[in-house]
């Protein structure tokens, strides 16, 4: 008889995210925050880690507007660092594609996208 195989750190973040947590993954020793789920730790390949809920608040590190062909719309993809620690891609809602901003301050928030749920931001303090 084998034992029960644990399910990885990709399926736990999934199962975390249709729970309505967003979750980010914490090295033990150094404090290094990092995304997406993997085994261990980059660069040290440490595999003392833990999860920790995401902070509230990002920052937008860069941006590209993607310009499909219309009737499509533009849209923004966005890197964001997290306060605290961890970055992690996706997109500003709320917002022209083209108002988005380096440095702009951002909420995460889980949305649905092809059924899946998925993480988006949204600008804070911005009118």
């Amino acid at each position: 008889m084998t034992a029960p195989v644990e399910p990885g750190p990709e399926a736990h973040w999934r199962a975390a995210l249709q729970e309505g947590r967003i979750l980010l993954q914490r090295a033990r020793g150094s404090g290094t925050v990092f995304f997406p789920p993997r085994l261990a730790e980059p660069g040290t390949g440490d595999t003392d880690w833990e999860w920790v809920e995401a902070p509230a608040l990002a920052t937008v590190y860069a941006l590209t507007i993607v310009h499909p062909r219309p009737p499509k719309e533009p849209y923004n993809v966005v890197i964001v660092d997290f306060d605290g620690g961890g970055r992690m891609m996706g997109r500003v809602d709320n917002i022209a594609a083209d108002a988005v901003r380096i440095g702009m301050q951002v909420a995460p928030r889980i949305v649905t996208i092809a059924d899946e749920p998925a993480i988006a931001f949204e600008p804070v303090g911005q009118a």
